[in-house]
Parts: structure tokens; C-alpha cells; sequence
């Protein structure tokens, strides 16, 4: 007896779902432009190359959000957003607004979304960032995707944002089915610098705070600025050089200090080194860690698991050095070193300190 075939399932591509009505005036891509102190984070603009990709996709247009204290700075700033492709850029000037606190700011940018409704919203996942991020999206009852390492938009025209999970050991795909605005972080150097364009420009909306200092609990009472500190300035060293527990020993770490000294880098390592104790977690590189992004990257004794891959995965070269030739880390490095970590980094800073010497003298 012959049975009729089983139909096919229809692909993703023909579900395509028509969006709900409410959802229809939420449009464009929105990045938040991280500006402190007369400066725009480079992360902001990172984020901008990877927003103009977005809404080329969708079709809209490309927006930064610019808050501060001095709308003359402000406008100055808008330039450089320009610049990276983006096609407006939304400023509101408060005196109050002069150095970041989360409920001023929290309460400006839930305003601005509630009144221009954009589709997506990306930040960086700094320590401003992260705190903005959340609060932002906890009033607008929205989700919000942290620590994103690939952002897409999928066939029904929505924001899919990836993130590891498990501690790293798998990648997740999030999407914001029933809310508006998708939400989602992405941490500096994750994302590519993207080109500027000088004298290109833009549009400019302003929107007023309407704000008093009398309402708002937290003063700022100082500014500490990073590059005053003692901790690791990894996001955006050009030479790095990170040790894991095939240095065997905490001593050990002293060799991988050595080399990044030698070259002019930053240090750090791998995630089980902060878990025994070896150093602190400011130096951690991967996904739990610090996402990094250089020229050179030198990972010795370093395994290679998935979470620290997405955190190194972008440097220009990646030299690991192991004694297991067959390590994870071999699969994505460009230079493969097996031999012991110990034995060869001494050897690398002397190699080095000689060679430059030499140049400087030639010089």
C-alpha cells in the first residue's frame, strides 16, 4: 500500500513571522557613546562598525546616544560618531549629567529610548557599560545579552546575540523575541576598530534632560583615573604575553613578566592561574576575563579552551608555546612552538633584549 510522502519542514527562512503591531515603531540601531572626560571609549566605537553592519541588514539607520555636561563638547564629540559611520547621533546636555552616576543617567536614557524607539541598543561592557546596561533595561523591562562575542540579525529580522556559557565551555544564541529594545553588551576588543571617515556627517538630536542636582542622592566627590593605578591596561596592549599551568609553578610567572617587559607589553594568564591563587583577576585573559586584541600575543603553556580562545582569538599573531603538540591552542595559533614554556621564554627575552639593543644603537 503506498503512503504519501511526509511533507518537508519548512526551513527558518520560510517562518518568517510577521512582528507583533506594537513592535512596528521600534526602528534603528543604537549605540551608546561611552564619553568621559573629553574622551569617546574606544569601545563605543567598535561597537559602531559592528551597528552599521546591523542595520545595513535591517535596512535602518545607524545612531549614537552622547550624554554629558557641556553640549559644545558634546557636538565636538558627535564628529568623531560621524565619522565611524553613524548616520545621527542623539545629545542631551545636563550639568548634571557631567560625570556618570546610574540614576541621572539611568533615567535620561530610558527617557530617550521610551520617546525615539530603537530597535537594537548595544553598549560596551565596561564598568559603566555594565552598570548602565542593566539598570537601563531593568526599567524598560527588556532583556539584555551581556558579554556577546558575534551579534547577527536572523531570518525573522531579529537580534541575535551569542555569548559563551558553562564557564565557557559552550557558545549560546539569545534572542528577544517579545520586548523592545533588544539589548546587548559587547566588551572592548571583541569587535574589530572599524574605519573612520573624515568630514563625513550626520544629524544631531537634542533631547533635554529636564534634571536637578537637589533629586539626585549620589555626589561625585573625586575622579581616579585608570592609568593611575596598578591594574592591568590589557585591552588594548599591542604586545601581550600570558602564561598558563604549564609554567608549573608561580615563580614561573616571572619569565612571562620578563618577556612582556622586554617587548614593551602587558602580562597575564589563563584562568586556572587566578583560581590557584598565582595572580590577580585583573590579569586573566579569555572570556571571563579580559578580551584582548593585539599584534602580537604569546600564550605560553596555555591549553586553549574555548573561553580563552574567544578572549585572544583577534590578535594580529598568536605564538603559543606547549609541550602537547596536540593542545586546542595549536588549532587557531599562526606559530606553533612545541617545547616547555620554562625553557623557552628565558631564551625569547634574551633573543630579544640583544636584538633591541642592537637597533637602538643602529638608531
Amino acid at each position: 500500500m503506498a503512503t504519501a510522502p511526509t511533507p518537508a519542514a519548512p526551513s527558518r527562512a520560510g517562518m518568517k513571522k510577521e512582528l507583533p503591531e506594537r513592535f512596528k515603531s521600534y526602528k534603528h540601531v543604537w549605540v551608546f557613546i561611552e564619553y568621559e572626560h573629553g574622551e569617546i571609549h574606544p569601545v563605543s566605537l567598535e561597537l559602531l562598525g559592528e551597528g552599521r553592519k546591523l542595520a545595513n541588514k535591517l535596512g535602518v539607520e545607524l545612531a549614537g546616544v552622547l550624554l554629558g555636561g557641556n553640549r559644545a563638547a558634546l557636538q565636538e564629540a558627535a564628529v568623531q560618531v560621524w565619522e565611524h559611520d553613524a548616520d545621527l547621533v542623539y545629545i542631551c546636555a545636563d550639568p548634571v549629567l557631567e560625570h556618570y552616576r546610574n540614576e541621572p543617567y539611568t533615567k535620561v536614557m530610558t527617557d530617550i529610548v521610551n520617546t525615539y524607539q530603537p530597535e537594537i541598543f548595544l553598549l560596551g561592557a565596561t564598568v559603566l557599560g555594565r552598570d548602565l546596561a542593566g539598570a537601563v533595561a531593568t526599567t524598560l523591562l527588556t532583556g539584555l545579552t551581556a558579554d556577546c562575542t558575534e551579534l547577527a540579525i536572523d531570518d525573522e529580522g531579529s537580534l541575535a546575540a551569542t555569548r559563551p556559557t558553562f564557564g565557557g565551555s559552550l557558545l549560546c544564541t539569545i534572542h528577544t523575541l517579545n520586548f523592545r529594545p533588544q539589548m546587548a553588551t559587547i566588551r572592548p576588543r571583541v569587535m574589530a576598530m572599524p574605519p573612520s571617515t573624515p568630514g563625513k556627517k550626520g544629524r544631531i538630536i537634542e533631547h533635554a534632560a529636564g534634571l536637578h542636582e537637589i533629586d539626585i542622592i549620589t555626589k561625585v566627590l573625586r575622579f581616579l583615573p585608570d592609568r593611575d593605578s596598578n591594574k592591568a591596561q590589557l585591552a588594548y596592549a599591542d604586545i601581550v604575553v600570558a602564561g598558563g599551568l604549564g609554567l608549573r609553578s608561580p615563580e614561573n610567572l616571572q619569565l612571562v613578566r620578563a618577556l612582556a617587559s622586554v617587548l614593551g607589553g602587558e602580562w597575564g594568564g589563563s584562568r586556572p592561574l587566578v583560581q590557584k591563587g598565582w595572580m590577580e583577576a585583573d590579569r586573566q585573559i579569555g572570556q571571563t576575563g579580559k578580551t584582548i586584541r593585539p599584534k602580537v600575543y604569546i600564550a605560553a603553556g596555555i591549553s586553549g579552551a574555548i573561553q580563552h580562545r574567544v578572549g585572544v582569538e583577534g590578535a594580529d599573531t598568536i605564538i603559543a608555546i606547549n609541550t602537547d603538540r596536540n593542545a586546542p591552542i595549536f588549532d587557531f595559533a599562526h606559530f606553533a612552538v612545541v617545547a616547555d614554556a620554562v625553557e623557552v621564554l628565558p631564551a625569547l627575552t634574551e633573543a630579544f633584549r640583544k636584538r633591541l639593543s642592537v637597533n637602538r644603537l643602529a638608531g
